[in-house]
């Protein structure tokens, strides 16, 4: 059986740097941060795949890692700082947490499902620049914005409008926007008062709760 160290290697070599990501720091933490640990008992053998994988059981809600190949080139988008303050939107167990705390100075990790929250924490206790928080998805975390950067853990399917008040001047936000099951990874840069969007290249991810566009009725 193939260890975890080489699982990580591969997935580093055959995923991630053949999808255009450049990005040292990435690609180390990669590395470096074991991405079974954040993955269910019975999920651990799937935790390399090409793909997102699963953390909770089937049904409403069900929640993802995002695929390698995705995570590296969202994070890559985002064009984390050294000395950033992130938001990571549906952290999950935390793996994505993880990887930002190579990257940035603080990182707080927001999740809404209690039991999420509760792994993430325990996965993520040797950290001392993370803090998990809960809470709606959707509503950031205001008491400790403004970010520099936030960073959302799955699609949406409409502009993520209520975090963008919680981005500094300059501050960037990256998610991936479906649209007709077509997906966009997209990022935004607020700009004084306004904010710009630039779709970046073409990515699918299972859709993060509380980001459902709301149907408009015409009569």
């Amino acid at each position: 059986m193939v260890d975890a160290a080489t699982q990580r290697l591969n997935m580093v070599e055959s995923q991630v740097m053949t999808s255009d990501v450049t990005d040292r720091r990435i690609l180390r933490a990669m590395r470096e941060v074991p991405r079974e640990r954040f993955v269910p008992g019975p999920m651990t053998a799937l935790a390399y795949m090409d793909e997102a994988v699963p953390v909770t059981p089937p049904g409403p809600g069900r929640r993802w890692l995002l695929a390698p190949r995705v995570e590296a080139k969202l994070l890559q988008l985002a064009d984390i700082g050294a000395d950033d303050c992130v938001l990571d939107v549906g952290t999950s167990t935390g793996y994505s947490a993880a990887i930002l705390a190579t990257m940035a100075r603080n990182v707080v990790a927001l999740e809404c499902n209690d039991k999420l929250a509760a792994d993430a924490r325990r996965n993520l206790a040797d950290l001392g620049n993370v803090r998990v928080v809960t809470g709606e998805l959707a509503a950031g975390c205001a008491s400790k914005a403004p970010f520099d950067a936030i960073v959302l853990q799955g699609a949406i399917s409409a502009p993520p409008e209520a975090l963008f008040d919680q981005l500094k001047d300059g501050g960037r936000l990256v998610a991936i926007v479906m649209e007709d099951g077509l997906g966009k990874a997209t990022l935004w840069r607020r700009l004084g008062r306004s904010v710009d969007a630039w779709a970046a290249f073409d990515a699918t991810a299972p859709q993060l709760p509380g980001f459902m566009q709301i149907p408009v009725f015409v009569l």
